[in-house]
């Protein structure tokens, strides 16, 4: 496999991990969560099936790319594979205050969470910077290109991102499907059914056929949508071909019955 790409400079306005040098720390704490504390309970509630997880290399790095149904995809997800996964989270988990504040930043940090400031740019740029360093690592790149949960269950259109970050830092990407998360955690619940969630994991898809495209958007939408249409196979949601938070607006509009807005070219 070829060395992955250098991440590119930060640049003041873009959205960035806050503490860089805490970027790999918490191993021990993962380890005791995933074998002490979380994990042999919640398997034996829950009794988690797994599907294809000999398809995760047991060395180098990989972007594992999921749906996303349910928070408690997360946990799932991660503890049927035998590696560390590191997703990106809010940098708000990371900065609290007082015995709360330390226990949420030892908790995030140790269950693999990379923290990202929102306010100064995009989610995606602070998503790939943090994406970057983790595969720079060697190590396991976990992203939802839907970019937030389903609200009904469907597959939504997947952002460019997961394909970016691929193309640039030459790795594989591992499609993954979860089942069930979204009965045993809905939305609005902590714990809703003790039904056994299913993961399924397909093969590595290769994408150095593109390499050196990363600044093409149709060469981007292409390596996308073939993600997501092996995510599709494996959940066997429907698809729908519309960003997820745009069908939340207008599933929200019609709940309201606010007016949709007119647009000129429909005048």
């Amino acid at each position: 496999m070829t060395e992955p790409a250098q991440s590119p400079r930060p640049e003041p306005d873009r959205e960035r991990p806050v503490d860089d040098a805490s970027d790999g720390d918490g191993k021990g704490i993962y380890w005791v969560l995933k074998n002490v504390v979380v994990g042999p309970p919640v398997k034996r509630i829950f009794r988690p099936k797994v599907e294809g997880a000999e398809h995760i290399p047991a060395l180098g790095p990989a972007i594992i790319a999921s749906n996303h149904l349910s928070y408690a995809d997360w946990i799932f997800m991660p503890l049927v594979v035998r590696r560390r996964v590191t997703f990106v989270a809010k940098s708000d988990y990371f900065t609290g205050a007082g015995i709360k504040g330390r226990f949420q930043r030892g908790f995030f940090k140790g269950t693999g969470q990379v923290p990202i400031d929102r306010s100064g740019g995009s989610a995606s740029e602070g998503a790939i910077r943090a994406g970057m360093k983790v595969l720079e690592r060697g190590e396991l790149f976990g992203i939802y290109p839907e970019g937030t949960r389903s609200h009904d269950g469907k597959l939504y259109k997947g952002r460019t991102g997961v394909a970016r970050l691929a193309l640039e830092a030459k790795v594989p990407v591992i499609p993954c499907g979860v089942i069930g998360t979204d009965v045993v955690a809905p939305p609005g619940k902590v714990v809703a059914s003790l039904a056994p969630p299913t993961i399924k994991f397909g093969e590595p898809l290769d994408f150095s056929r593109y390499e050196g495209m990363e600044g093409d958007r149709l060469i981007l939408r292409a390596v996308t949508d073939e993600i997501m249409y092996k995510i599709m196979e494996l959940s066997g949601q429907e698809y729908i071909d519309m960003y997820a938070t745009k069908a939340k607006q207008l599933e929200g509009r019609a709940t309201t019955g606010a007016p949709k807005k007119v647009r000129k070219s429909d005048t």
